[in-house]
Order: structure tokens, then sequence, then C-alpha cells
């Protein structure tokens, strides 16, 4: 509809682009309902892969800086994901690393606990339906009557986004909160002065312990640790008090505290708060403040009940924690 406006403003151009992800992120974008019309309304969607019809070589003709603004969802797991993050840098005014495997690595990122030999190994050898007498591989190129076909080449280690290019902003969240979302493009759209460059929006300073309503003491002792179906969740003490590890403590608030709120304990996909660096790191030492032992012995059987520490402590953020990955 043309705008009454004799010089109407200009519409914003805005991308969005999916890495090595599960594609909940793009889920969330339309999980903003009838908010979607808004954003339309004020913006035109130039690139995104799952709901658009448009080439790469078509982004990587627009000129520099052309894309207002740019959600890139996903991790980088491979060549492709690392040529289109240096396609859309250049392309964009401001690039978004959305979500938690774009800001930290994500689920994607636990690949990182072991190596591109040993995940091809198991892949292409050992799974119960592969037969692959000849151990054939990936090939990046293979030629075909037709002409050369490429695939792109998978690396060795899972990379945060910014690990391979600048990123502007952060939004976390696996996936990010569809409000969220909303009240970082309004305020892009709308001409309201953002943070910082590098900063973490659309979360807050607080931890998700700080906004949840969940009954707490300060005699948080624990003898044993449970996974989350071996209790009986009272729905009203904190998972910590009750032996369930939840990442809480050491996680950004923002999310509404949705996961606990539906009795199920944080699993940290908001990322560090700001004073942070490493969340496993974090949740370790407040873990270490709550085991009752009187002997070293004790305090071995206690830490046993806890079922795979890395990728509890790190299931989201392993590529961009102090440890990046498992040292082979």
């Amino acid at each position: 509809m043309p705008s009454d406006s004799p010089n109407p403003k200009p519409k914003l151009k805005l991308a969005i682009y999916w890495g090595a992800a599960c594609g909940g992120c793009c889920v969330s974008v339309l999980d903003t309902h009838e908010k979607l019309l808004d954003i339309v309304a004020v913006a035109d969607l130039v690139f995104w892969p799952i709901a658009m019809d448009i080439k790469y070589k078509d982004v990587e003709a627009m000129p520099d800086k052309s894309i207002d603004v740019t959600l890139f969802n996903g991790a980088v797991r491979n060549s492709e994901n690392k040529h289109m993050a240096q396609v859309l840098r250049n392309k964009s005014k401001i690039l978004v690393a959305y979500g938690a495997c774009a800001y930290m690595g994500g689920i994607p990122g636990l690949a990182n606990f072991t190596t591109k030999n040993e995940i091809f190994k198991r892949v292409y050898d050992e799974t119960e339906s592969t037969f692959n007498p000849e151990k054939i591989r990936p090939q990046t190129e293979y030629a075909v009557k037709e002409g050369n076909l490429e695939i792109p080449e998978m690396f060795n280690d899972v990379y945060t986004l910014n690990q391979v290019v600048e990123v502007d902003y952060f939004i976390p969240g696996c996936p990010p909160q569809s409000e969220r979302l909303l009240e970082v493009f309004t305020a892009i759209a709308t001409g309201v002065q953002l943070p910082p460059k590098g900063s973490v929006v659309g979360a807050n300073e607080k931890t998700n312990c700080d906004e949840c309503k969940r009954k707490k003491s300060d005699n948080k002792v624990i003898k044993k640790f449970y996974r989350p179906w071996e209790i009986q969740d009272d729905k009203e003490t904190c998972f910590l008090e009750q032996g369930v590890i939840c990442m809480g403590p050491a996680t950004r608030g923002g999310c509404g505290v949705r996961c606990v709120t539906g009795n199920s304990p944080c699993r940290g996909c908001y990322g560090p708060p700001a004073a942070v660096s490493d969340p496993g790191a974090k949740m370790m030492s407040a873990i270490g403040t709550m085991i009752d032992a009187d002997s070293p012995e004790e305090i071995d059987k206690i830490i046993d009940t806890i079922v795979d520490p890395a990728g509890l402590f790190y299931r989201f953020s392993l590529p961009s924690s102090i440890l990046g990955r498992k040292i082979v």
C-alpha cells in the first residue's frame, strides 16, 4: 500500500542465514506470529534460504553494507558456513550472532570433544546400518559426466561466529525468545541508541537464579546428585537443593526462566552473565561449594554421581570456553 507521506522512510533490508544449527532460531522468527507483519512493514527480507529462493551468487553481487541487519544463526562448521559468514559480514551494516550456536558454539560445538576423523570413522565405518568396505569418505570435489560436484569441507573444529568474523551484537538462547528479538529489532528500526558493539542484547545482567521463583535456602549441601528423572520434583524447591544440577547460577537471565517454570532445570542456553567468562567453570565452582563430604574419597563418590559433567557444564559453550576443545 502506498504511503501517504511524500517521502516515506526507506525500508530496512534484513537477512537471515542458517549455519550449523537445528532450525529452531529460524522458527523463533516465525514465532513472532502476527508481529512478523510489523517486521515486514519496516523491513524487506532480502535473504533467507529456508524461506526464499535466492542464490548465494545474488548475495555476493549485492553492494557492501547494503544489508542493514543480518541475523546469523548456527555455528561455523564447514567451509560454506565460513564463506557465508565472510560474505554477510561484508554486506551487512549490523551482523548479529543470533542464538546459542552462533554466540557460543551451541549443541554442534559439543563435537569439539572429539575430532573430525573420529566422527567420520563412526558415521562411515561403525554405525550398525553402514556398509562401506572401501571406507569411502566425503570428498570436496567429485567428477561425474555432468561436471564436477562440490560439497563443503567439514572442519575439524566447530567455531563461534565471532571466531571467524567481527560480530556487532549477540542475542543468546536456544532459540532466543521471540519477544527479545522483537525488542532488539524494534530498537534498530526506530533508531533507539544501541549499546556498544560487542554487547549481548535481548537479555539482562542478572542470572536466571535472580529471576527464579523457586524456594531457596542458605543451606545448600548435597550428598548425591540426581538426573531429573531420578527424583520426584516437588515443583517448589530450588533444583540444586534437591540435588538436580540446574545451570541457573552460571546463566544470564532474560529468557523468562521458562524451562524452570516448566519444571525442568536450566540448561544454560543464554550463556554466562556479564561478569563471567566461562559458564562451565563458574558452574563447577558453584557445585564445589555444595558438596557435603568429610574425606577426598567421599568427594569423589559424590562427583561420580554427575553424569557427563563436560557435556552438562559446556552443553552450549564449549567452542567459546577457556577449554575450546578436547586436546587430542
